[in-house]
């Protein structure tokens, strides 16, 4: 047996010590995860409370994508549950051996008749789909134009495909956009990527103005100026009807959307929507859809009961309490003195702007019973530091005051 002090990895080891050594001395790691053992439901005119390995009391989570509190919905539980007794924990393999259900078709009929697209395919993250559909759309004579800041999955996603060319435009700034195209050259496909809402500030892309400029210049490509959304914070949680940020912009379709079940819809798993062609396309060359599992049928279920919610009358409702939480937690901040960016999107940022006062901020709410996440350089800029709170629709009047109760306190 081999002596554990000396293994062949050993000086690996050291290395990759040394490299979280480096990251926790710069304040910059992400540190022990928070393990949630317990749910206390709601009650006395407050929203549920979650219990943490090893602490005492129960925290108000203002950190959760959740935001319609659908994965505590009893119809989505019970849609999970009942698939799951049928068919079992997990789908056995991958889609195109014997891995598909008819749970999966579903789903991908429900989201197509949500989005009012032609097709529709599932993946197991939201992550996954973005990666695996620029990577196979992004030919080599295809150029790329990306908002400063998109998400990191289309940031890895673009250094995996190795397009002709890659620009990337100041945030929001379509102006740049613009002349990026118009002094385009050699490419046979321009391809124009941006968030929806984007997680970190709560802003959203104008995609209506997004199309226009797209089609203003479609002409100047063989294979057309293509407009690719990841909506994953939009999509169930933004618009009257939750159909996001197309919804909010009054945008129409786009060319390629993608969004996530794992957040607003309160599943797993993640999706692009579009034409039937491109859905054939993607489901013969997308690798990460080819070669892995689905999500499980029992997610399958709940997710299909969960867009049955969304595109309810409850579903508005929900909508509708979580658009009003949202405005008097922003009117709340400011009313305090604090800085926001407003919006209506459920993110709400608290800009601090400095890395100390910011996880000083950070333990005085983890300390007063509120779970929320700092946001410190390199995640966003320096001089963008802040605080981002994410509302949800099982937050209540009583639990919005509590936050601003403890912010009101902060004495940093």
């Amino acid at each position: 047996m081999l002596d554990p002090g000396h293994m062949p990895h050993q000086r690996l080891d050291a290395t990759l010590a040394a490299e979280v050594s480096a990251l926790r001395e710069s304040g910059v790691a992400k540190g022990a995860e928070l393990v949630i053992v317990g749910v206390e439901p709601a009650h006395d005119g407050a929203g549920p409370r979650y219990q943490l390995a090893g602490a005492d009391r129960r925290y108000l989570r203002m950190n959760s994508n959740s935001y319609l509190g659908l994965s505590r919905h009893p119809d989505v539980v019970n849609a999970e549950e009942e698939a799951t007794r049928e068919f079992g924990a997990g789908p056995g393999a991958v889609r195109f051996i014997s891995g598909t259900y008819q749970a999966h078709v579903d789903l991908e009929l429900s989201l197509s008749a949500f989005h009012d697209r032609s097709a529709s395919l599932i993946f197991s993250s939201a992550y996954a789909t973005v990666v695996s559909t620029l990577v196979s759309l992004i030919s080599p004579e295809t150029m790329v134009l990306s908002d400063s800041l998109n998400h990191n999955c289309i940031i890895n996603a673009l250094r995996l495909a190795r397009p002709a060319s890659r620009e990337v435009y100041p945030h929001l700034d379509y102006a740049a956009l613009d002349e990026m195209l118009t002094r385009a050259s050699g490419a046979r496909r321009a391809m124009v990527v941006t968030d929806g809402v984007f997680s970190m500030r709560g802003d959203f892309a104008d995609l209506a103005a997004l199309m226009e400029i797209a089609r203003a210049h479609d002409d100047d490509f063989e294979e057309n100026v293509v407009l690719v959304v990841d909506d994953s914070h939009g999509v169930g949680a933004f618009g009257e009807t939750g159909r996001g940020t197309e919804e909010v912009t009054d945008s129409g379709p786009v060319d390629v959307l993608i969004g996530t079940l794992g957040k607003a819809f309160g599943v797993n798993g993640g999706y692009v929507t579009g034409s039937a062609h491109l859905v054939d396309f993607l489901r013969e060359k997308a690798p990460m859809y080819i070669y892995s599992n689905p999500i499980t049928v029992g997610e399958a279920a709940a997710a299909t009961a969960a867009l049955s919610v969304v595109d309810s009358d409850e579903g508005r409702s929900l909508l509708g309490h979580l658009s009003a939480m949202t405005r008097d937690f922003e009117q709340g901040l400011v009313d305090l003195g604090f800085e926001t960016i407003p919006g209506p999107h459920p993110v709400v940022p608290l800009m601090v702007r400095d890395t100390d006062r910011t996880s000083a901020l950070v333990d005085h709410l983890f300390e007063s019973g509120v779970l929320a996440t700092g946001l410190n350089y390199p995640v966003v800029p320096k001089g963008d530091e802040e605080i981002r709170f994410q509302v949800n629709a099982d937050h209540t009047a009583v639990d919005i005051g509590v936050v601003l109760e403890v912010l009101a306190a902060f004495g940093g």
